[in-house]
């Protein structure tokens, strides 16, 4: 009879085992899929951050809204994309690089948080490495 330690180890052993190709694409649609829904849900919230103090004002001079209604309109993406992730992830990791692109543009024209700005860029590259992998055989599990 096998112990729950015993199982635990065969498990990580499945893992340590896996391809790599297979690890990475597991990790970033996993990251990818959470990390864009549970910042969608907190543009409603605000428990992170102000998230309207990362909004250029042009933005909402294009849409005429208030900031933070706007902001209610960002979390709704991001959860979209998050769950798209989930479910198409070559999909939902285009969309995701297209909208950190938008935050990218966003941070840029309001002239501060470029350190922000810099940061979403690594995630937008790693959401196109999401959908490169996305693609691969090592990703879907048939390859070796």
């Amino acid at each position: 009879m096998k112990t729950q330690e015993t199982t635990a180890h065969a498990g990580a052993g499945r893992i340590a085992a896996m391809d790599p190709a297979r690890q990475a694409y597991l990790l970033l649609r996993t990251v990818f899929t959470a990390a864009p829904v549970l910042f969608g849900l907190d543009k409603f919230t605000n428990v992170l951050a102000d998230w309207t103090d990362y909004l250029a004002p042009v933005a909402t001079a294009v849409v005429p809204v208030t900031p933070q209604a706007f902001m209610y309109g960002v979390g709704i993406v991001e959860i979209i994309a998050g769950i798209a992730v989930a479910v198409r992830p070559r999909f939902g990791s285009v969309l995701v690089a297209v909208w950190l692109l938008g935050i990218i543009v966003n941070l840029l024209v309001l002239g501060s948080f470029f350190d922000v700005a810099l940061r979403d860029f690594g995630l937008l590259v790693a959401a196109l490495a999401l959908n490169r992998l996305a693609g691969s055989t090592a990703a879907s599990g048939r390859g070796r």
